[in-house]
């Protein structure tokens, strides 16, 4: 069964990266807060929090699952890790019946690759396990935004909608407040018990689906010790005798012995990724706002050590370490990586299974690991905590009580922990059909590769895990990382809070995405970076920062 895994933090391309990372793992890519209105669900303000007291009332009670205990309890807001073979033949089952009623309704949600057709031998085999009727309504997730606004601007509305947090920006973030429907009445406080799986989700998790003052989100819940990953190549390491590096110098040091352009090796690719955790900048988005210890509140590219990370980055770029095709942007790092082009390379974690899986049979000397992030002066780095849930599957107002109770019964099957047959079957589909069973490990077939995607598993997803039955070392090696990083982590004042800025700031801070990039890449001065901060802070950025400190006044801090 394959882990729900995810990601967090801003890079080169922050939607790029999150699409990649939902193809890696057919589940979480780690993502922006929000926070609903404080006026209520129909107060015509969509804007602000709902959090602290305030959030219990609204909340499902939660209900630890006890079907399968994993073997790397979560420590320090790690995934859980599940190292051990599951015995196929003895799944726990976490439905014990039907939920659904075999009413139909429609889903629609962001897909990357060829969806199957209709009525395949996945979804049908999906379908009678749960008792629903679903008509997906499958969405090119490079583009989901475009049609998930035009959808959410017009009167006709599929039952059921699934909404990353990348794409909450602007008219789609207020459209959700007043498009879907308000589930507490079925699920708020006990009643949830009828659903277990959803039961099971973190209270945290189900706090980020918060919207207009009512529960509207299912979540598919994320690690919060979630970071990007520098991960390297330990069998060329240990081939050359070079050391981990332990600092921003040691780590220019060493990628300057190690590229050689004549044997077309280069050290890295962009490092800006790895360079926030480093120096110890918070994410983008809302989560990038924090009351430092002094009392200012202040936004993340007003931190000092936001110049200093850029700083860092362009250095390696201006020293000729990184990849020419990384620094042009062109081509797939991770096939450099693969291919010995680039010994260090930053990539959401779910790429360690993924490309050590994908290599097995052709490259099979191959060993990844992820170096520790360091801090800027080579001692403990200042971690930030990625927002527990950043996906949700939302249901329409004035859907029927039918669909409303299918839609909770296809979550909630979706929502099944490892060890069980529901999520074998939402993993992998069906055996002899759609995967086969070599020494004690499901191996998918075509059918399976082409059916078995992501669909199902993004209606909702179990407390964060990992387990990789062919490579359980992985699995400990993610979880052990997440763990040790953990230890470093401190929450913002923006923590846990589901966040709708007003929209006349929806693209005050879109330009230094690309700013960055070309900074960095030395096509840009310092100068112009700093320029352009300033221009943030009088054209809008001051006058959020009061409204930011008025939310946190209001609802309390997440930190």
């Amino acid at each position: 069964m394959t882990p729900n895994a995810d990601s967090a933090a801003s890079g080169p391309s922050r939607r790029s990266f999150l699409a990649s990372t939902a193809v890696a793992t057919a589940a979480v890519a780690g993502g922006m807060p929000l926070l609903a209105a404080c006026g209520g669900s129909d107060s015509g303000s969509r804007e602000g929090t709902t959090s602290g007291k305030d959030a219990k009332k609204l909340l499902p009670t939660y209900v630890a699952s006890t079907v399968a205990q994993p073997d790397l309890p979560s420590k320090n807001g790690s995934a859980a890790g599940y190292t051990g073979k599951v015995d196929l033949a003895a799944l726990a089952t976490s439905v014990p019946e039907k939920l659904g009623t075999g009413a139909p309704f429609k889903i629609m949600s962001p897909f990357w690759g060829s969806p199957p057709k209709a009525g395949c031998a996945y979804y049908t085999e999906l379908d009678a396990a749960v008792g629903t009727k679903v008509t997906w309504q499958n969405q090119d997730g490079n583009t989901y935004g475009q049609k998930l606004g035009a959808v959410l601007a017009s009167s006709s509305i599929p039952d059921m909608v699934v909404v990353p947090g990348w794409e909450l920006v602007g008219k789609i973030a207020n459209a959700v407040t007043a498009k879907f429907m308000d589930l507490g009445p079925h699920l708020a406080g006990d009643k949830v018990k009828k659903y277990p799986n959803l039961a099971a989700i973190p209270s945290d998790a189900w706090r980020m689906g918060i919207f207009g003052d009512a529960l509207r989100g299912i979540p598919m819940p994320a690690a919060t010790a979630n970071w990007i990953t520098p991960q390297y190549r330990k069998d060329l390491f240990d081939r050359k005798g070079y050391s981990v590096p332990k600092s921003p110098d040691e780590f220019l040091s060493w990628a300057k012995e190690a590229t050689s352009s004549k044997a077309k090796v280069w050290a890295c690719g962009d490092m800006s990724w790895s360079a926030w955790n480093i120096f110890g900048v918070r994410g983008s988005g809302t989560i990038g706002w924090n009351i430092g210890s002094d009392g200012k509140l202040t936004y993340r590219i007003e931190q000092p050590e936001y110049l200093e990370a850029l700083e860092w980055v362009r250095k390696l770029f201006d020293a000729g370490v990184v990849h020419p095709d990384d620094k042009a942007r062109t081509g797939d790092q991770g096939q450099r990586f693969t291919a010995g082009q680039i010994l260090v390379y930053n990539a959401n974690i779910a790429d360690w299974y993924g490309k050590t899986a994908e290599q097995a049979q052709s490259n099979p000397d191959l060993q990844i690991e992820a170096i520790d992030i360091f801090g800027a002066d080579g001692g403990n780095p200042t971690l930030w905590a990625s927002q527990p849930a950043t996906i949700w599957s939302l249901i329409r107002k004035g859907a029927s009580k039918a669909t409303v109770e299918n839609a909770l019964a296809a979550a909630d099957f979706a929502a099944a922990p490892y060890g069980t047959k529901e999520r074998m079957l939402v993993d992998y589909g069906v055996e002899g059909t759609h995967y086969t069973v070599k020494d004690g490990v499901p191996v998918k077939n075509d059918l399976g590769n082409s059916e078995v995607l992501n669909a199902w598993v993004m209606l909702a997803a179990p407390a964060a895990y990992f387990a990789h039955p062919d490579f359980p070392d992985v699995a400990r090696k993610q979880v052990e990382w997440q763990q040790r990083m953990g230890a470093f982590m401190k929450k913002t004042s923006t923590y846990g809070m589901n966040i709708v800025e007003p929209s006349r700031y929806a693209n005050l801070s879109s330009q230094f995405e690309q700013l960055e990039i070309d900074y960095v890449r030395g096509n840009r001065k310092l100068s112009d970076v700093q320029a352009a901060i300033s221009t943030w802070k009088s054209s809008g950025g001051d006058k959020l920062r009061d409204w930011y400190k008025k939310l946190i006044d209001q609802n309390g801090s997440g930190s």
